[in-house]
């Protein structure tokens, strides 16, 4: 129910009133992520053994307490404590400080259906902002990533560009970000009462009271006993799988054994009928139907006629779980099929071998020069009748939003005279992030679009032609087609 809970509130968005004057505002830590992005930081602090001991103790006692009842003056308290690593330092170093724990360990805890709720408001032309009491630099990252322009923090005082280590002015805990929400409203012509805000803590209910659509998000005890005395709808988002949880840890080693037995299988036919190509297309096809059956993943698929309108192609994924988007494309492609990855892992143990002998296109990302040698065995393969999956952005996002695109899996296409197929994934990136080793089980929806043949294109128009296909993911992915839609099921 959690899921449709979130999709029915997007539902409403999209029907509800469009324009700047309804305000959305999203808190931040336990709202947008799972989590407290503080964590992220004492993390790094600890590593670089810049928290005392004294320090450390009243961290963890101000954690085992909980922040519910917490007032205003202590909580600056609990913020000028955190930040002492902080002080003298320039705030362009924090900037970039804060953009390196993003991509490292806070964009992983984004809530997908948060990211949902965002594109849906902005979609409708909202105001949309974030409030949280965290500073500046731990939600600026995850704002621009988000296209947020407007942030609400708790300031901190800098001088001549050098960090104090001191809150300057109020900060938005509890009753302070009830009042720097209002103000904004007033300053930037928004009407509360139109507006939506999410939060999930006790001292969020002032900051909820004040609009006329409030979302509570995983709500803490007293903020759920409100929510139910006043009718508010609570929205219930699921982060990563927990750590004392045993199924998931099985469910990925079930995934991993799927894998090598189908490439065991395969490798072992191919070289008993001395036929590679039937080798790597068995072990492909193979895994394709085990990896989601042990794993628990089901994948939704609209458009599933393209992926065979015309073979050999080029298929675009958007890429964000190296294992869960290689499940996935075992499934949608099956046979007669290579990919294009990094040539890191051409040096892995057991890996690289397996890629290299499933003739696995290898790129040098770091030498641009190369990568383009590289589209030459590409365009062979394609020529062979061999279609190829690549990721435009050129490497795996770290939220849902679509990066740049590269130019090369056009290239290729106009130089083997071979359409893109567009396939647009939702939910792998969820299911297992860039960086994580456990999976967890549950749907991975999958729209294909019709081909596109850029062998029809100019180069003169190829930036424009480019930017046009990835408009097609932002589209989809922030306004997915309704489930109703949904032409087949694996």
């Amino acid at each position: 129910m959690s899921r449709e809970r979130v999709q029915a509130t997007i539902d409403e968005i999209r029907s509800g009133p469009a324009g700047p004057e309804i305000g959305t505002f999203f808190d931040f830590d336990g709202t947008l992520i799972e989590g407290y992005s503080a964590v992220a930081l004492f993390r790094h602090r600890l590593k670089n053994f810049e928290i005392g001991p004294d320090e450390a103790v009243r961290t963890v006692q101000a954690a085992l307490r909980g922040t519910s009842s917490m007032t205003e003056e202590q909580f600056v308290e609990l913020v000028e404590m955190g930040i002492k690593g902080w002080v003298g330092r320039n705030e362009d170093d924090l900037s970039e400080l804060g953009q390196r724990l993003f991509v490292q360990a806070i964009a992983k805890a984004l809530f997908h259906d948060a990211w949902a709720l965002v594109k849906a408001h902005q979609r409708r032309g909202h105001t949309v902002a974030i409030a949280s009491s965290a500073t500046r630099f731990q939600i600026e990252p995850m704002a621009r990533d988000l296209g947020v322009e407007h942030v609400l923090c708790t300031p901190l005082e800098v001088e001549n560009g050098i960090v104090t280590g001191k809150v300057a002015g109020r900060s938005l805990w509890g009753p302070g970000k009830a009042a720097a929400v209002g103000a904004f409203a007033e300053k930037h012509g928004v009407d509360l009462a139109a507006s939506h805000a999410y939060a999930n803590g006790d001292e969020d209910i002032d900051f909820l009271s004040l609009v006329g659509h409030p979302h509570p998000v995983n709500p803490a005890k007293r903020l759920a006993r409100e929510a139910e005395r006043r009718g508010w709808p609570v929205l219930r988002m699921e982060g990563g799988p927990s750590r004392f949880d045993p199924v998931p840890r099985i469910r990925t080693a079930a995934i991993w054994g799927s894998f090598f037995t189908a490439v065991g299988t395969g490798f072992t036919l191919g070289l008993l009928n001395r036929n590679k190509r039937q080798g790597i297309d068995l072990s492909m096809s193979l895994f394709g139907q085990l990896g989601p059956a042990v794993g628990d993943v089901q994948v939704n698929i609209q458009g599933a006629e393209h992926l065979w309108a015309h073979r050999p192609a080029v298929f675009l994924f958007n890429h964000q779980s190296s294992v869960m988007d290689m499940v996935v494309g075992a499934r949608l492609i099956e046979r007669e099929f290579t990919f294009v990855a990094k040539k890191e892992i051409s040096k892995m143990p057991l890996f690289g071998q397996i890629f290299n002998m499933a003739d696995v296109i290898f790129v040098d990302r770091s030498n641009t020069a190369k990568a383009v040698e590289a589209m030459a065995p590409a365009i062979e393969k394609l020529h062979n009748g061999i279609s190829v999956i690549i990721a435009p952005e050129g490497t795996r996002s770290v939220t849902p939003t679509v990066g740049r695109f590269k130019k090369g899996a056009f290239r290729m296409a106009m130089a083997a005279g071979v359409p893109i197929v567009p396939v647009v994934l939702r939910n792998s990136g969820e299911l297992m992030w860039r960086d994580s080793q456990i999976a967890k089980s549950g749907t991975v929806d999958v729209v294909v679009h019709p081909p596109v043949y850029p062998s029809e294109w100019s180069l003169d128009e190829l930036d424009k032609r480019i930017a046009e296909v990835r408009e097609l993911y932002v589209q989809t992915l922030e306004d997915w087609p309704s489930a109703d839609r949904v032409e087949e099921v694996f």
